[in-house]
């Protein structure tokens, strides 16, 4: 994205969308086209609209757009190479570019065109759905509490309602109403009647201020956010702590308080928000506290009240407050004053219906009855929990629920009780037992021995497995022991009401969970067929013994209850207060309420409309022990305290002043006196005793910390001095102010505050803390990912390229006395088609070795050129080198018609003919004996044979005769035709020529006419049958079709054309050194790149490394833009595994050289170094991308440099000839980890390779040449080489047995089964992820070597897709659960464990219904990633505890992954499963089709802030078929070619032509996947087979990370 187009965005504001109206005045951002980087278009956004299948026809109907979309640039447009062929043959003209260019280009036009369109197609509605859905972590919440009616206020509200309303108009109240009474309808006729005021005021000029209404909890705040969103024409917002709000920064509270009208919020987020300064008292015109009655003490209602309320002293700039509460009494205590106290704090006057019998006509108030059940026993322990007690009664963790058991005996009965231990010790549970025991010793400051930590354990394994083998009796409702007479009295009531079908729905209230759980376990078991019983708990974190369960689960339950699927909640106090319960007609207390506001609260849950069932007294039933005086006085205490409450709200007189004369706020507020403040001067951010620990933990959370999440916090240390408390507080070590220390106080919660405020006053002075007291250390989660790290593969710059190796510069300039020489020969020479001789390359300094490369001599002719370099020098004399340079420039003369001047010492190389019976073994002979010295002689002293009439015809057969008027056409001689003379007719078959009327004037057909008359001609002279040779030099191609008709035959008379003396041997050779002196030209600067980075690298693997051999070289499916044709092999193998080895390397040294940082600090710190950007800014550096080698052969840039060219083309061009390329950024990068893959192959060490990584990153992370330096960079932690417990040796006593390998370190193996979830505290050993960032890589490592060594002629997309299978989550799960580690995962929360489980049930189904298949984990649902994930980890502990041994992954490979792939053919069809695979796939091999596209281009985000949508679509034969829109471009070319296959499958190839006019002339090939569906992929495609492993927001967090590094000069 550009500075421009991020400017323009932000002219948006979330108002001024709804003018927008279509978004026809968006900015655009170029597209991409398939095959190029999309990590620009990698942004979290919401989708923009549902993919649509577009028809071949434009829909004339479609809006026009008025966007100006930019030009597209596509790497077609590139500017083509300089550096063409100066070929002498029209015919031979090279490079050919190929015909795509321009259709691209048209194609790109047509695609922006669509793009403008589709663009316009967003609407005003899908921009609202972009607002309402922005952040929004709890859509599905928010979208199940929409659909409940109750979110529907009643429209006309009662007189009671309208009377408090007035009230609340005129003053501040606290609207005591009864539970379902309406009174939040009162607040939003307040709230109404506020906006109104409020925006005259603002007509008026006055300040703007808008609405809160606060609640106790995050359940309210989305419960009467759909009640206000419903009944409210103004805009309206919600936060909770869950949303993240606590990450804000003051202009994103700015910009929503200025949205919108009224906020709905937990009231700690407008206290925070007020001790920020992000928002005053002042500019709130109303306050309405929800559950009024938890104003007090330090909860946030009287925080916001002791602190802003009453602190500002102007009273007109104080907002009004309403209150809503059911009763302002929460607690055993005065009712009355407790009222009073209330009104003080708030600031209100308590106010109910005036008239108390109209509330009662409004709503059903239930009618109320005892329920007495019969005394009950007391408790004692059953014969389970004595045979428990006697043997682990000792087990400290196990002491709960020891209690909670026996008094389960009484209060439920002993089935009950027994029924409890399979909650506590069943697999699950047992080991939340263990964790908490290992926690608890890990935690203990007394070094006790690990023996007996190891005893506990294993009694507790004994414990679970005698419940295991315990046989429990059914419960029994005749009269015993089995139920107490509570239950069977609740029993007995349930079966009356449900005994047949009705439309009865009751909820039963108990004070604990586990009662909760034991009662709808039991009833499951006794209650009749029409009793549908679930339960309804709070959303803690479940501990030991319990289970968790979300708000989403509440909701459902709720929504359930509803419909009628459930007629009976057992609940806990979360149904009393807080979500919002549907009408039932039965409420039944089980337990007994503890305060007034309990009865008051659950008995308002009875008040259905028709609240009347066939026993009326039924309706509100209080359980109660008989004879039990407690139970009934807890009854008469309730319902006095609420005749007592309704008798003081109907005293109070109408008018009357706010008195509270009995408690004064002065009063609350003495105590708080003499704690200090602090209030920025700049902002009035104030920060308070209270405030001071949230600062201070958000300070904390915000800092950079490493896995033990457990130990990152402030640690308050207290002490006594003087009769009183002092409170230290240690901050963690990434803080940059180490510990604080407090003030004395007499109670410990005020010196810990005090600590606290004194850590904040320091963090503020050192500026850690901003004005708004907000950390400098933002947590922000990134919206971008890697954008700014990659780089655009279209953008390109124009670089110098080496043509010539700088060794020829280096060593010319002097007259040699030795030389080396190099023999070029073929290895099947035969392949030639004539004899021929090898030449010698004769060199100031030895050649390196180069291997042998093909030539193409003929049709279906291919021979190794083989240079073999003598291990002897040649000393020369002057003589002898006089005779080389002429035999040197002979043949540059007479074969290739250049004359250069003779200058020796600026010579760069020479050449000579070698002795026939060369052989390579004769390597070691004297070079002398192996120069054809003869040859040598003869061409030094005869430059050519005139022919005379005396000449014998045995001269001129076989010779090498030359047109010396042109130098364009030559010939060798093949034999004399008596029977012709020179000025017959041209025999037919000759081949063709500018003159064809005689033979004479044919070999004279490129003299001038005028030069012709001059010359007389020999009649006698003989007539040569001769074959033309070719100007064909660019033989390391094939030969083309167009060259391979050429007719080579003539008939030529010997006395015009020059006879040269050079053999027609060493001529035959001669015309094979262009492209071999090319390539081993280009060899040579492949080695000189090498040696630039200090790598020692095998020729053929360095020039492939450095050869790009098209304008998308990467783009491994698409038709090749401009190809260079006959370079070999491109960089793009050795890129791929190159890539995987940096990122191993890279991802080892980080993990040595940061032992204590997190998995996120290692991916910031390995993309650091790995990124495009950072390869590439190192390689220009270097000046690498002058050896590219981009183009082919030329047969300009092949002469010798250093001597002047006399004759010839271009001789009047001046100085040396250069030559420039035109290089995309991202290929010098893939280049640079070419060569780190060059270096890897061409040593049996990775030493060369590890030395490659250190000079491409150029980063301090990773400075190490030599493997064996990885270990000694590691320390190795203290966690790792601790005495290991029993549990933790038997840990790898276990998986040795599936993995011969025994750990010397059996905790660092136990880190490896650590799931993040897992407190640190357990056993101090930290969680696997650094381990699986290590293993990650490893295992990518020994993937990609099986299948690069294994199938050598696959492109890169064929490995990367069958890759994928290798180490997909669904794979590598599967791998865990065949050796046992999913038994070792250590995990807190009951969904992993429950997902793991029901994967291994699913895998092992599968598995025994494969009959051996080896693919059988394909046909699994997802795998839960926890599994696959320590696979990996596993792996990086072996390597570490191995002391870096590579050999023990690959074992590890070889041994349990392996035997799945020896038959990748079997995961052909999981490869192409992706859909862009499957696609290309479709149309290439079944339909034939090249001419696709699948393009993508970003729309950016019109919401400030916004993330940028990715459209793409699929293209054949210019016109858009489908498409797809997602966060990312790559993303949306999934969606888009899913959409084309739905398209496509089931087509014959004959119908794809005929639909899309199809004419290409791809070869169709019988492809079908395995899905056995008759359309090959579409059956296994609708299964979802496709895993992507990347975790995008560790992602995107990463590249933001390093977004901030490069910023700062990290590269």
């Amino acid at each position: 994205m550009t500075t421009d187009f991020a400017s323009s965005m932000a002219k948006f504001t979330f108002e001024e969308l709804k003018g927008l109206g279509p978004a026809e005045n968006l900015p655009a951002v170029p597209h991409t086209s398939e095959g190029a980087s999309t990590d620009s278009l990698k942004r979290k956004a919401a989708q923009l609209s549902n993919p649509q299948v577009y028809k071949r026809a434009a829909n004339p109907h479609e809006p026009k757009s008025e966007i100006g979309f930019p030009k597209v640039k596509d790497d077609s447009e590139q500017e083509a190479s300089p550096g063409g062929s100066d070929s002498e043959d029209e015919q031979d003209a090279a490079p050919r570019p190929l015909n795509i260019s321009e259709r691209r280009k048209a194609q790109n036009s047509k695609f922006s065109a669509w793009l403008s369109k589709r663009a316009a197609k967003i609407t005003n509605e899908e921009v609202q759905t972009i607002v309402d859905n922005a952040n929004e972590e709890n859509l599905s919440i928010r979208s199940l509490m929409a659909k409940q009616e109750s979110t529907v206020i009643i429209t006309d509200p009662r007189e009671y309602q309208l009377e408090l309303f007035e009230k609340a108009k005129k003053q501040n109240i606290i609207a005591v109403l009864d539970t379902g009474s309406g009174k939040t309808l009162i607040a939003v006729l307040l709230l109404k009647y506020m906006i109104d005021k409020e925006l005259e005021d603002r007509a008026a000029g006055k300040k703007r201020r808008i609405s809160f209404f606060l609640v106790d909890c995050v359940t309210l705040v989305f419960q009467q956010f759909a009640v206000l969103e419903r009944n409210l024409d103004q805009k309206i917002e919600r936060f909770c702590g869950e949303m993240g709000c606590d990450l804000w920064v003051k202009e994103t509270w700015t910009k929503h308080f200025s949205e919108n009208e009224v906020i709905v919020c937990t009231a700690e987020i407008l206290n925070q928000c007020l001790m920020h300064s992000f928002i005053s008292i002042d500019d709130i015109n109303l306050l309405i506290f929800d559950e009024a009655h938890h104003t007090k003490k330090n909860h946030a209602y009287a925080r916001i009240i002791k602190d802003y309320y009453v602190t500002q002293d102007d009273p007109a700039k104080r907002p009004k407050v309403f209150g809503m509460t059911a009763s302002p009494v929460d607690a055993r205590e005065d009712v009355v004053q407790a009222a009073k106290q209330l009104e003080v704090m708030l600031h209100c006057q308590i106010a109910t219906a005036s008239d108390l019998s109209l509330l009662r006509m409004s709503i059903s108030r239930p009618e109320e009855s005892l329920a007495v059940y019969g005394r009950l026993d007391y408790a004692y322990d059953t014969p389970l929990c004595s045979t428990l007690k006697a043997k682990f009664g000792k087990i400290e963790a196990l002491a709960k629920f020891f209690r909670n058991a026996r008094e389960a005996t009484s209060q439920l009965g002993e089935w009950c009780a027994d029924r409890l231990w399979r909650f506590v010790l069943d697999e699950e549970q047992a080991l939340k037992v263990e964790r908490k025991m290992e926690r608890k010793f890990n935690r203990d400051a007394r070094n006790h021995p690990v023996e007996i930590l190891d005893a506990e354990l294993a009694q507790l394994k004994e414990a679970k497995e005698a419940v295991q083998n315990w046989t429990f009796a059914d419960p029994d409702v005749s009269g015993n022991n089995s139920l107490s007479p509570k239950v069977l009295l609740l029993h007995q009531y349930l079966s009356l009401i449900f005994e047949k079908p009705c439309d009865t729905k009751c909820i039963i209230f108990v004070k604990h969970r586990h009662v909760a759980r034991l009662l709808t376990q039991l009833f499951s078991r006794i209650g009749t067929s029409n009793l549908r019983m679930d339960l309804l708990i709070g959303s803690r974190t479940s501990d030991v013994g319990d289970i968790s369960f979300s708000f989403r689960q509440q909701v459902l339950t709720l929504m359930k209850f509803k419909k009628g699927d459930i007629n009976c909640l057992v609940a806990t106090s979360i149904a009393e207060e807080g979500l919002d319960i549907p009408d039932c007609n039965l409420i039944i207390r089980f337990d007994l309420y503890d305060t007034l506001i309990q009865y008051i609260q659950s008995r308002g849950r009875a008040r259905h409309a028709n609240s009347r069932v066939p026993i009326p007294f039924l309706e509100y039933i209080h359980m109660v022990e008989q004879d039990n005086r407690m139970h009934l006085q807890a009854v008469d205490d309730v319902r006095q305290g609420e005749a007592v409450m309704r008798r003081f709200c109907e005293a109070l007189p109408a008018d009357r002043l706010l008195q509270g004369d009995d408690y004064k706020l002065e009063t609350a507020l003495v105590k708080e006196k003499s704690h200090r403040k602090y209030v920025e001067p700049e902002t009035g951010a104030t920060l308070t005793y209270a405030s001071s620990l949230v600062v201070l933990a958000h300070f904390v959370g915000c800092l950079p910390h490493r896995d033990e999440d457990f130990t990152h916090k402030a640690t308050y240390c207290m002490s006594v001095e003087n009769k009183k408390f002092v409170c230290e507080v240690i901050l963690p070590e990434s803080s940059p102010i180490h510990s604080a220390t407090g003030r004395p106080s007499a109670r410990k919660a005020i010196a810990r505050r005090s600590a606290a405020f004194e850590a904040c006053l320091l963090l503020r002075k050192s500026d850690h803390l901003d004005k708004n007291l907000i950390p400098t250390y933002h947590k922000t989660l990134p919206h971008m990912r890697n954008a700014h790290l990659a780089l655009n593969m279209g953008k390109t710059h124009s670089y110098n390229m080496k043509i010539k190796p700088g060794l020829w510069e280096r060593t010319r300039g002097s007259l040699p006395s030795e030389l080396f020489l190099t023999i070029l020969s073929l290895k099947t020479p035969e392949n030639l088609g004539r004899p021929c001789q090898p030449l010698a390359l004769l060199t100031r300094t030895p050649l390196r070795d180069i291997p042998p490369f093909p030539l193409h001599l003929q049709v279906g002719k291919v021979s190794q050129l083989l240079c073999t370099s003598i291990l002897t020098s040649l000393d020369v004399s002057s003589t002898a080198l006089t005779e080389l340079n002429e035999f040197t420039l002979r043949i540059y003369y007479d074969i290739f018609n250049k004359r250069f001047e003779v200058n020796v010492p600026q010579m760069s190389y020479w050449l000579a003919p070698i002795v026939k019976s060369w052989k390579p073994s004769r390597r070691c002979d004297p070079p002398n004996e192996l120069i054809d010295w003869a040859v040598l002689a003869r061409v030094s002293k005869y430059s050519d044979t005139p022919w005379t009439v005396e000449t014998p015809h045995a001269e001129i057969i076989d010779r090498y005769l030359v047109d010396k008027w042109t130098g364009g056409n030559r010939f060798y001689s093949l034999e004399i035709k008596s029977d012709l003379k020179p000025s017959d007719p041209v025999p037919e078959g000759t081949a063709k020529a500018k003159c064809m009327d005689s033979i004479i004037n044919y070999t004279t057909s490129y003299l001038y006419k005028n030069s012709k008359l001059k010359v007389k001609w020999e009649d006698d002279q003989p007539v040569i049958l001769a074959h033309k040779i070719l100007h064909r030099l660019n033989l390391l191609d094939e030969i083309t079709e167009k060259e391979k008709g050429v007719n080579t035959t003539a008939y030529l008379c010997p006395q015009p054309l020059k006879i040269s003396a050079l053999p027609t041997t060493v001529v035959a050779m001669a015309y094979l050194f262009p492209p071999s002196i090319s390539r081993i030209e280009s060899y040579l600067i492949a080695l000189e790149a090498c040696d630039l980075l200090g790598l020692a690298v095998k020729p053929a693997l360095a020039l492939e490394a450095v050869t790009k051999d098209s304008d998308n070289t990467d783009e491994h499916r698409n038709e090749q833009i401009h190809l260079q044709r006959g370079m070999g092999k491109n960089y793009e193998r050795l890129e791929f595994i190159g890539d995987c080895f940096l990122k191993m390397a890279t991802s080892i040294s980080v993990f040595c050289k940061s032992p204590e940082e997190n998995e996120y600090a290692y991916h910031v710190k390995r993309m650091l170094m790995i990124c495009n950007k950072n390869l590439f800014n190192t390689a220009t550096f270097l000046h690498l991308q002058e050896y590219i080698r981009s183009v082919s052969f030329s047969r300009r840039t092949w002469y010798p440099q250093g001597i002047k060219l006399l004759e010839g083309r271009g001789f009047n061009k001046a100085g040396e000839v250069t030559s420039q390329h035109s290089l995309g950024d991202k290929t010098i990068a893939d280049v640079c980890e070419a060569l780190i893959g060059a270096a890897l192959l061409s040593h049996d060490s990775m030493d060369m390779a590890v030395k490659a990584v250190t000079t491409l990153v150029s980063n301090p992370n990773h400075d190490v040449t030599q493997w064996d330096e990885y270990y000694r960079l590691y320390s190795l932690p203290r966690y790792q080489t601790s005495q290991a417990t029993a549990s933790q040796l038997n840990l790898a006593m276990q998986v040795e047995q599936v993995h011969n390998y025994r750990f010397k370190y059996p905790r660092l193996l136990r880190s490896a089964f650590i799931h993040p979830s897992y407190p640190f505290a357990e056993e101090n050993i930290p969680c696997y992820q650094r381990l699986e960032f290590l293993g990650d890589s490893l295992l990518d490592m020994a993937s990609i070597s099986f299948l690069f060594h294994r199938y050598p002629d696959r492109d890169p997309q064929w490995l990367t897709e069958h890759k994928m299978a290798m180490v997909s989550n669904k794979f590598l799960a599967a791998v865990s659960v065949k050796l046992g580690f999913h038994r070792h995962l250590r995990s807190h929360g009951s969904i992993i464990e429950s997902q793991n489980r029901e994967y291994v049930q699913d895998l092992e189904e599968v598995e025994k219904e494969a009959n051996g298949a080896r693919d059988y984990w394909t046909l699994t649902k997802t795998a839960p990633k926890a599994l696959s994930d320590v696979v990996e980890s596993f792996i990086g502990a072996l390597f570490v505890d191995s002391e870096f041994d590579y050999r023990e992954v690959e074992r590890f490979f070889t041994e349990h992954i392996r035997w799945f792939f020896e038959d990748m053919t079997i995961y052909d069809t999981y490869a192409n499963n992706h859909p862009t695979t499957y696609l290309h796939n479709l149309l290439t091999l079944s339909f034939g089709c090249t001419n696709y596209r699948i393009m993508a281009s970003e729309v950016p985000a019109i919401v400030p802030g916004g993330h940028p949508t990715a459209i793409a679509a699929v293209m054949l034969h210019d016109e858009i078929v489908a498409e797809g829109t997602a966060s990312s471009g790559k993303n949306a070319k999934v969606k888009a070619s899913s959409q084309a296959l739905k398209l496509l499958q089931g087509m014959a190839p004959f119908e794809y032509r005929h639909t899309y006019g199809c004419n290409c002339e791809g070869k169709e090939q019988d492809w079908v996947g395995r899905g056995g569906d008759g359309v090959g992929m579409a059956g296994q495609l609708r299964r979802g087979r496709w895993d992507d492993k990347e975790d995008e927001l560790l992602r995107a967090k990463i590249a933001k990370e390093v977004e901030a590094q490069l910023k700062r000069g990290g590269l």
